[in-house]
């Protein structure tokens, strides 16, 4: 698994334990509002910064999650990232996003590129493998992963 999934996973897996006791999240509808899809939900109690190492250095990620399913294999959330280009090998997880800011360009093994930018939507499968290039972005995510969340 790439160091970018594993660095993921471990915010999630840190997001996933202020929720240990709060059975609100799957028992009511989870809403993300415009304000917060704005980035006010980055000002959230909620919220893991973590630090971590691309291809040419150190970047910030910030990630608030909105819900994780009570067998932990469905998450969704907002995310933001700095500067990053990084190879997966493979990227560890089914994920849709929704590019709110910023953009990235996806490069697949077989050389196909794929741009995505702010108003566009992705959706990457687990066993993708290819180039992760951005200058920043936010996004909202869904991700599926057979492996409960924290439990890589």
């Amino acid at each position: 698994m790439s160091r970018f999934v594993i660095s993921i996973l471990a915010g999630l897996s840190l997001t996933t334990s202020l929720y240990a006791s709060d059975d609100s999240m799957t028992n009511h509808p989870q809403k993300l509002s415009k304000a917060e899809i704005a980035g006010d939900i980055f000002k959230d109690k909620r919220l893991v910064v973590m630090t971590h190492e691309g291809e040419d250095g150190p970047y910030q990620t910030e990630d608030v999650e909105n819900f994780l399913s009570t067998d932990k294999k469905f998450d969704s959330g907002m995310y933001r990232s700095g500067p990053v280009r990084m190879t997966l090998e493979p990227y560890g997880v089914d994920e849709f996003m929704y590019f709110l800011e910023g953009g990235v360009t996806l490069t697949s093994e077989d050389g196909t590129v794929t741009e995505i930018k702010a108003g566009d939507a992705v959706t990457i499968a687990k066993e993708w493998r290819g180039t992760w290039d951005t200058k920043g972005y936010t996004k909202i995510y869904v991700i599926y992963s057979p492996t409960p969340m924290g439990e890589e």
